[in-house]
């Protein structure tokens, strides 16, 4: 009787002991099936295309608020509104009717005795309609037919360099403010030739105080300084 309990008992134990083994062997490939990495499909990047804009390419604004010698401050931010597209080259559209460009005020003098109130300007930004802002090096520029260049493509670029100091000054009432250039390009030199406005061409001493007025609606140009590359217009 205790030879057929102790069978009993080997058999017994044999059989948890297999039971066990089959049972880590069944954890052991269920781990290994859990831990198989998962294969992805391979993420396609969409790649847009891209058109540069050259420097001296002319960009007509129209100004959204208005800036004064009295009042504005230097680093005082502004914004104008695009009047006509902007193409890159091959004549792609890249900046559309309603963009954006954003400027700052960089310098400021108030009007004094026989010298008019003077706004300098810079253009650092400009924004699609659809809300991406890129970043541009631009300066102010007159609109007049003698300082800008159009092609057939529809670009639109400044003549010489006067444009890089060109500043709102203070002038005739009817006119609101002048586009005028820096004498010998130094922001504390006299203004030597006014290149805008309706008071015409050559020097002019002014005998009492005007400050720079330069009202909402102001239409100017903004000249890039240096190219830029954009994604063409949707």
């Amino acid at each position: 009787m205790r030879m057929m309990n102790s069978k009993v008992i080997v058999r017994s134990m044999s059989l948890l002991v297999l039971v066990i083994f089959l049972c880590g062997t069944v954890l052991e490939v269920s781990a290994q099936r859990r831990r198989r990495p998962v294969r992805r499909a391979p993420v396609r990047r969409v790649v847009i295309p891209t058109y540069t804009v050259p420097a001296d390419t002319l960009i007509r604004v129209r100004l959204n608020q208005q800036l004064s010698s009295r009042t504005a401050r230097v680093g005082d931010r502004f914004s104008a509104n695009v009047t006509e597209p902007v193409h890159a080259g091959a004549g792609v559209e890249v900046i559309t009717v309603g963009s954006k460009v954003w400027g700052r005020v960089t310098s400021i003098r108030q009007a004094g005795r026989r010298t008019p109130g003077q706004i300098l300007v810079a253009f650092n930004q400009v924004e699609l309609p659809n809300g991406r802002r890129y970043t541009i090096n631009g300066s102010l520029s007159s609109l007049q037919a003698d300082d800008v260049n159009s092609d057939n493509e529809g670009s639109v670029t400044g003549r010489g360099n006067r444009k890089r100091d060109a500043v709102f000054i203070g002038g005739g009432a009817a006119t609101g403010a002048i586009i005028g250039a820096i004498a010998g390009g130094g922001k504390g030199a006299g203004i030597g030739a006014i290149i805008g406005g309706a008071l015409g061409t050559g020097a002019r001493v002014y005998e009492k105080e005007q400050d720079a007025e330069v009202k909402s609606g102001t239409e100017f140009g903004v000249i890039l300084n240096r190219s830029v590359t954009l994604p063409a217009a949707r």
